[in-house]
């Protein structure tokens, strides 16, 4: 199962609220828990009162927690980046540093005594990581996470997040980023307009922007970042992490046969190698394992982008194999165009990469 995580802001709620989403995603197979620290006020020891107490709680549910700080808390709370007794007294079991410092502080604080991985942030698009790693930080000790954006508009651009990712997955250190709960009411600040890390997924279904960002083979990590995620979506959430292939959900059309029903929904299928400007072609198990079956012409429409498309018994050799619409084109009386894929899942199409495996799912 890929590692899902939530996020909580103690600051804006109290400990039975904040207990209660933390059980409930522990029972879903939630296990990463992010806490912002970033607009705290007070004490240390106010703040260790507050934060320790849901800090051991979520521990005791099996979280590891990251605290998301800055310079400024540091000079605030007058902590030293060469002691870092503060978080592992909080019970923390990382420091996520949403700023960070030169890159030589980074390195020098995963040589910590207490173990505390050191988070960055994967957003910056500079050399900062190559910097870091120059210093020769404590190997498997480093870790990275992308930025959240809660104004709109404001998001990563996915080509860019692309080329961010990729910088940390060629050093092979750990991955993560942000989606956003439609349910969830507030985050860190006064203003959210949904807290995620691709502007692209700011209005999308939970599920959509999970599968997207797990299946993107650049994200170890998916992080709910506001709160709260409702049931429906914490389940959604664990439900894409425990997918072996990109789920892409469809809407069948009511006079789909039972055969082509099959061919659909109950095979695995494979984005062949040959990459087509009007298809999606899969591989040919299909034609093989329906061979003898018939597949009479019907239903063989105007084709528009997201349909899905079976040859019929008039494409002969072709017959059984499944295909789905990159663009529109008339209609073929070779194919019936048995259902479609739901608008929001066509960006899921588009981030298959051939050889990519997926499968397709009935829409609610």
């Amino acid at each position: 199962m890929k590692k899902i995580g939530i996020s909580i802001y103690p600051e804006k709620a109290d400990f039975a609220s904040d207990s209660l989403y933390i059980t409930k995603a522990a029972e879903f197979g939630f296990s990463r828990l992010f806490i912002s620290l970033l607009e705290i006020s007070g004490e240390q020891d106010d703040i260790l009162l507050n934060f320790k107490k849901i800090i051991h709680f979520a521990k005791e549910k099996g979280f590891e927690v990251i605290l998301d700080v800055n310079p400024a808390i540091f000079q605030r709370l007058q902590i030293s980046y060469a002691d870092l007794s503060f978080f592992a007294n909080l019970g923390a079991d990382g420091i996520r540093l949403d700023l960070g410092f030169s890159g030589v502080e980074e390195a020098a604080m995963t040589h910590n005594p207490y173990n505390l991985l050191i988070e960055i942030n994967m957003s910056h698009g500079t050399n900062y990581l190559e910097n870091i790693i120059s210093r020769r930080p404590r190997t498997g000790y480093l870790i990275g996470s992308h930025n959240f954006y809660p104004h709109e508009f404001t998001g990563l651009d996915f080509d860019y997040f692309e080329k961010c990712s990729e910088k940390f997955r060629k050093q092979n250190i750990p991955t993560a980023a942000f989606i956003n709960a439609p349910s969830g009411t507030y985050g860190p600040w006064p203003m959210q307009e949904g807290i995620c890390t691709l502007e692209s997924h700011r209005h999308l279904s939970i599920e959509t922007q999970a599968a997207h960002l797990l299946f993107s083979d650049l994200i170890d990590c998916v992080i709910i970042g506001n709160a709260y995620a409702s049931d429906e979506e914490l389940k959604a959430v664990a439900r894409i992490a425990k997918e072996v292939t990109l789920p892409i959900r469809v809407q069948l059309d009511p006079a789909i046969s039972p055969l082509e029903k099959e061919i659909v929904l109950m095979n695995t299928h494979i984005y062949r190698g040959e990459v087509t400007p009007y298809v999606y072609r899969t591989k040919s198990e299909g034609r093989k394992k329906y061979a003898e079956e018939s597949l009479p012409p019907h239903r063989t429409s105007d084709i528009f982008k997201g349909d899905i498309l079976i040859d019929n018994d008039l494409y002969l050799q072709y017959k059984g194999e499944l295909q789905i619409a990159k663009k529109d084109r008339p209609k073929n009386e070779k194919v019936n165009v048995v259902g479609k894929v739901v608008d929001e899942d066509l960006l899921l199409l588009a981030s298959m990469k051939p050889w990519t495996s997926f499968h397709l799912v009935a829409a609610d």
